[in-house]
């Protein structure tokens, strides 16, 4: 059993961090570049980013990662230094983590449609390969699918980690609330529905990440323990929803204004908790709080 999966068991509630994007315009990004680039020339940038979170109270570091795959780099003309950037993404946040910490290795979407012929499966199935291979050579704990929206993709991405590594793998997808206040990915999936079909893919986590604030995010989670009880459950939620003040972009979440959602969420049966967009070390340092509390 990994030192993860024996976290769990133990029924300890994890802290993982926050936004890694809005930290890095912060630090200088420019519209149009590509943020994982930053991994090779300004890795004191992004190790500063990671730093921030662990002394915030985050038990789980992500990987400046998120976007690094092959198909999504090619973009950039970036695509040959795949390896490299993800390699180096994985030793930045381990530097940052230490021995006792742990390392997620981040991999969204390719953002690649399969239903309209965009991409093949077997060209999938080759980036996450890859890109999975060299965060794993970097030293993360695990890897995390992230904001993923399409079942087969999600799918594909699971059995070319689970193919070529040894480690446990989260997946977590975005839900958008419906009208009629359900809540459903991009091609139409209810949170019960990827629950019920991810549950023998051989993941370890499932999740949900991205689309809603902390407020909004419990209804998703009731829906996933409904379908399943047992699978450990991690919830990473916006600070709210964004709004455009001068060039700034900001959430209306406060890091005090979480705090009941926060414990809703534990008491929901969510085992590792954290931030999505817009959410700081000072959310974080919420979270941890509350957390401390109810461990104690």
């Amino acid at each position: 059993m990994s030192r993860l999966l024996q976290k769990l068991k133990e029924k300890k509630i994890l802290v993982s961090d926050g936004a890694w994007g809005t930290f890095l315009f912060e630090k200088g990004l420019k519209t149009g570049e590509c943020p994982e680039i930053w991994n090779l020339i300004y890795p004191d940038a992004v190790i500063d980013i990671a730093k921030s979170y662990i002394n915030a109270g985050s038990d789980i570091i992500s990987t400046n990662s998120f976007g690094a795959n092959r198909l999504k780099l090619k973009q950039y003309n970036l695509d040959d230094d795949t390896v490299d950037i993800n390699i180096s993404a994985a030793k930045i946040s381990r530097e940052a983590a230490g021995n006792d910490k742990f390392v997620f290795g981040s991999i969204g979407p390719t953002g690649k449609f399969l239903i309209s012929g965009d991409v093949t499966v077997d060209e999938l199935y080759q980036s996450f390969k890859e890109q999975s291979e060299a965060l794993a050579k970097g030293g993360v704990d695990a890897i995390l699918l992230e904001t993923f929206y399409d079942l087969e993709e999600a799918k594909t991405a699971i059995d070319a980690i689970k193919k070529s590594t040894h480690l446990d793998v989260i997946c977590s997808f975005t839900y958008d609330k419906q009208p009629d206040n359900s809540y459903k990915t991009l091609m139409g999936n209810t949170p019960s529905e990827i629950t019920g079909a991810l549950l023998n893919t051989g993941i370890e986590v499932i999740g949900s990440n991205c689309g809603s604030g902390f407020e909004n995010m419990f209804g998703i989670a009731k829906e996933i323990r409904t379908a399943n009880n047992n699978i450990p459950l991690l919830i990473q939620a916006n600070a709210g929803l964004p709004s455009i003040q001068g060039d700034k972009i900001t959430y209306n979440e406060t890091p005090e204004f979480i705090s009941p959602y926060i414990n809703e969420l534990i008491s929901c049966g969510v085992n590792i908790i954290g931030g999505c967009c817009g959410t700081t070390p000072e959310h974080i340092k919420t979270i941890r709080q509350i957390v401390d509390v109810i461990d104690n």
